[in-house]
């Protein structure tokens, strides 16, 4: 069968056997009914928060509010997504309820990504939202490097060291607007996970994405019961207990295309298993009648965190192991991967400041597995070089290139092998240990000293162009 994968700004033909079974999100299997009136059902959602006072008996005249969103990572752009929808409803709540609109503040939960520009800032938030509060100073990104604007939380009850935006810690009522959906790095994008990686310091985060809590056995294949899971929930809990009040918390579960299954607003901790709940029916898809020898999926140049995530080698084999932990119940143990990439050279250095250096040290001074770089995170994390383009030039913090060195890993430790196809400078992936060949064909004879001469396969066009789920055994 001729099927076509995604490669640099185009896509790239594979010619598989015709027993390859496909499966694409949103299509193979329907998503769960959408919401019919998003508006109505996110206002009755507001109005009625589970856990937690509504609104209108949390603030008053002269109460401080902020908005906590997330970045254009995920979520979608679309007039009725989450954020366009459930924003101005909670903007007019705290009007209503006496709140000056000079003390609402919104504060994009970038955490370690880049900042978002002016424009997407726009592009997430709607026209109207954006010229009533950007002009005035009232829109802003996290600083995680802002030592003015963070506080010391001390740590909690796994010993994380929490760190936060100090004008959240210090409001009246903290709102967080989130995504509940399907994410590798312990289930759920959403709950406590927004705001113990959105409005944290790196060495929050360095409590939970590395080595020795992505490496455990709970961590693959993705679930919602891993020791990072519980990492987040203790860190955003001792948040609220450091606050002395919980977040307002107002979730939505988004389908394959970023729309609206359900939303649940409240006290985080009672809501995250009612929204996955509902997530869980999209999510986790019980598919397979078998399991796979060979897993086959392209890499386009732009996608989730940026222009050259699929060029930049430590991101490509990050997206790799991100489909494995995804997909590891429905996969041979020591499975092959053949993915097309461009695979250019194009690491975004603007964007992806610290990456280069960071994948330079993986050749040398006796690295032999992506975890041995581990112990420059201090060091870079510290360099203020890397430190000034984050803060001020819209690039990823450098400690980010090590949580992703952390997922990367995952890939080695599963797969036979891991062929990148169509590479224009193969050394970069070989530099991060995957094989290289010219076509898809080429690659699936390659794997045969692997998965015999005629392997099961699945192939995943789409992977990275719709929001992931977790394929299961049926």
């Amino acid at each position: 069968m001729k099927l076509s994968f995604e490669y640099g700004q185009g896509l790239m033909e594979a010619n598989l056997p015709d027993n390859t079974d496909v499966f694409i999100p949103g299509e193979t299997v329907p998503d769960p009914a959408l919401l019919q009136n998003i508006e109505e059902e996110t206002r009755k959602s507001i109005l009625n928060p589970i856990g937690v006072p509504p609104i209108a008996e949390q603030v008053k005249k002269g109460s401080k509010v902020t908005i906590i969103f997330p970045d254009r990572v995920k979520g979608g752009f679309q007039e009725t997504s989450h954020r366009k929808t459930s924003i101005p409803i909670i903007i007019e709540e705290c009007l209503k309820a006496g709140v000056e609109k000079k003390d609402i503040k919104l504060i994009c939960s970038n955490g370690l990504h880049r900042k978002n520009t002016k424009e997407e800032i726009k592009s997430i938030l709607g026209e109207k939202v954006f010229n009533e509060f950007w002009w005035s100073n009232q829109i802003v990104n996290h600083d995680s490097e802002d030592w003015d604007n963070l506080v010391d939380l001390g740590r909690d009850d796994y010993g994380s060291h929490v760190i936060m935006n100090k004008e959240v810690f210090e409001s009246d009522m903290a709102v967080l607007i989130g995504h509940t959906l399907g994410n590798p790095y312990g289930g759920y994008s959403g709950g406590y996970k927004h705001c113990s990686t959105g409005i944290t310091h790196w060495k929050c985060i360095g409590a939970h994405h590395v080595p020795h809590v992505m490496h455990r056995d709970d961590f693959t294949p993705v679930n919602n019961h891993s020791l990072m899971r519980k990492k987040f929930d203790a860190i955003g809990q001792h948040m609220e207990k450091c606050m002395g009040k919980k977040f307002f918390t107002c979730d939505a579960v988004l389908d394959t295309y970023q729309r609206q299954i359900a939303v649940f607003t409240g006290y985080a901790k009672e809501i995250q298993p009612l929204s996955w709940e509902v997530a869980d029916k999209r999510t986790y898809v019980p598919w397979a009648e078998k399991k796979y020898d060979v897993m086959v999926f392209g890499m386009p140049q732009f996608f989730h965190y940026g222009n050259g995530m699929g060029t930049n080698p430590i991101l490509m084999l990050q997206a790799v192991s991100a489909n494995i932990i995804r997909h590891k119940r429905v996969m041979k143990d020591n499975c092959v991967v053949i993915c097309s990439s461009i695979c250019n050279g194009y690491f975004h250095d603007e964007e992806f400041p610290a990456y280069r250096e960071v994948y330079d040290l993986f050749q040398s001074d006796y690295h032999n597995t992506l975890p041995d770089v581990e112990k420059y995170g201090d060091y870079l994390s510290n360099k203020q070089e890397y430190i000034d383009k984050y803060r001020f030039n819209y690039g990823y913090h450098p400690y980010h290139a090590f949580s992703m060195i952390s997922c990367g890993h995952i890939a080695e430790m599963n797969c036979s092998a891991i062929y990148i196809v169509g590479a224009q400078e193969p050394g970069y992936a070989r530099g991060m240990g995957m094989k290289t060949r010219a076509t898809f064909e080429e690659a699936l004879k390659d794997a045969e000293k692997y998965a015999g001469k005629n392997p099961d396969i699945l192939a995943l066009p789409k992977t990275f162009k719709t929001a992931a789920v977790h394929l299961m055994m049926k």
